[in-house]
């Protein structure tokens, strides 16, 4: 459910697909056209800090996870992976930090396959935020979010102020929580600790895997409007997973629509909501029937 105070106005789709409002492309032809081109590739390469080039991933011997995905991911943008169970969603986030590798086309972090970082390195360079947070019972709070620091060897007297302010950061109460297990959390409250936990060292980038869908409907709210204020204070580039559409809307700053291992097109939330395409009219469709947004007369 999409939180109260964030309100969409959903218009009929048009009469034919929206065009994006750029300016017609300079023509060009023969080798200028041909350099004209890899100029401009190389461009948006550059700007990219998740980059997908023709990635397919395979198990086994058959079944085909990830057919052909294509996409860049720029820095300081979110992009939602939108769809539904098995459309290849979760692999393509553990692509990304190499939990799996790809079995065709590269996975690029900050200009690199995935291939040529070391995995470990790798990792800490990126934030990890799972449903269920993966907190470790056994450590308080603080210890959780602590974690990493830890193990990259900070100064203990930055560590401290550190769980400090992202506690504070998250909505918590440092001198409340900090000393709690997990167990003594409520499901949004371990959310948040999850969220500060994967913003511990800092990393330049965060991944999130359905990280809000075992909350009630109300708590869901709740923390996407938190987290939509920490997108904009952080300032991070971020790859959520979700098959929730409003979820989706809320936080996205592009969506990608999947099915069936295959990428079906990037979004802004407003192309979105105004797309023909079956799959996407299908998911708006539904957020009319049962998410109550208002439509425009």
């Amino acid at each position: 459910m999409i939180s109260n105070r964030t309100k969409f106005h959903v218009s009929a789709p048009s009469a034919r697909p929206v065009a994006l409002q750029t300016p017609p492309p300079t023509r060009l032809t023969g080798w200028a056209g041909i350099a004209s081109l890899a100029a401009m590739e190389r461009a948006a390469a550059d700007h990219a800090v998740i980059e997908f080039r023709r990635v397919s991933y395979q198990v086994a011997s058959t079944q085909e996870l990830l057919k052909d995905v294509s996409f860049t991911v720029p820095r300081g943008d979110t992009l939602v992976l939108l769809g539904r169970s098995g459309a290849g969603k979760t692999t393509a986030l553990k692509l990304i930090n190499r939990l799996y590798e790809p079995t065709g086309g590269q996975v690029l972090v900050d200009g690199r396959s995935t291939i040529d970082w070391d995995p470990i390195e790798l990792r800490r360079h990126i934030g990890y935020v799972i449903q269920e947070t993966g907190l470790f019972p056994h450590y308080t709070v603080e210890e959780n979010i602590s974690l990493v620091p830890r193990l990259l060897e900070w100064d203990e007297g930055l560590i401290r102020p550190r769980v400090k302010e992202l506690l504070a950061m998250v909505g918590l109460d440092a001198q409340k929580f900090s000393q709690r297990y997990p167990h003594e959390l409520s499901g949004g409250q371990r959310q948040r600790v999850g969220v500060a936990r994967a913003l511990a060292a800092d990393p330049p980038i965060l991944l999130m895997d359905e990280p809000f869908g075992a909350l009630d409907p109300l708590t869901r709210g709740e923390v996407q409007q938190e987290f939509q204020e920490l997108e904009k204070r952080l300032r991070k580039t971020i790859v959520i997973v979700t098959h929730h559409v409003g979820e989706a809307l809320v936080l996205g700053t592009r969506i990608a629509l999947m099915d069936g291992g295959r990428l079906v097109g990037i979004y802004s939330p407003k192309e979105f909501l105004e797309s023909r395409e079956p799959g996407v009219a299908a998911y708006v469709a539904h957020l009319r029937m049962h998410e109550g947004f208002d439509e425009d007369e």
